[in-house]
């Protein structure tokens, strides 16, 4: 069993923001395009493409930021700590006197990033564990993640 207190931080959220985006067809597809425009445009030499593609590349990244900032701030559930208990069974998680527990076969995927281990609890919602906040228990929580969810759903790097 490990025990774990996250309290997720604007940061946080913005890497699992950023991650969950530009792992989507439309995350994809519009960082194509814009840099596909930059190409155009010096290419061509057609500098209007160049501001329209900087404008595709960057105004994605920039609204994430800003929401991510913005939902930290207005939600309560990130002005305190999380508790997670991860046990044989699944994952748990409470906050005062709200609890809600995850077995591991219904959980949808496991991911990292640089900065966090993201467990998908469905398509678009996750768990973040940031690593920085995991201290000595990071390589435990992966491990407690690899053995129970399925070898496809698991893709952390360390």
């Amino acid at each position: 069993m490990i025990e774990l207190d996250i309290k997720i931080e604007a940061g946080d959220l913005y890497d699992y923001m950023l991650r969950h985006t530009y792992n989507s067809a439309a995350g994809v597809m519009g960082s194509t395009f814009g840099a596909l425009l930059i190409l155009l445009a010096i290419g061509t030499q057609r500098w209007a493409f160049i501001a329209l593609g900087a404008i595709l590349l960057l105004y994605l990244p920039w609204t994430l930021f800003v929401r991510s900032r913005r939902q930290v701030l207005s939600n309560p559930s990130f002005q305190k700590p999380l508790h997670y208990v991860m046990d044989d069974t699944g994952i748990t998680i409470s906050q005062g006197e709200d609890s809600v527990q995850y077995p591991w076969e219904e959980l949808y995927r496991a991911v990292s990033t640089g900065r966090s281990i993201i467990v998908y609890t469905s398509r678009i919602n996750a768990t973040i564990f940031p690593k920085r906040q995991l201290e000595d228990k990071k390589t435990a929580v992966i491990e407690m993640i690899s053995t129970h969810m399925a070898p496809d759903k698991v893709k952390i790097r360390g």
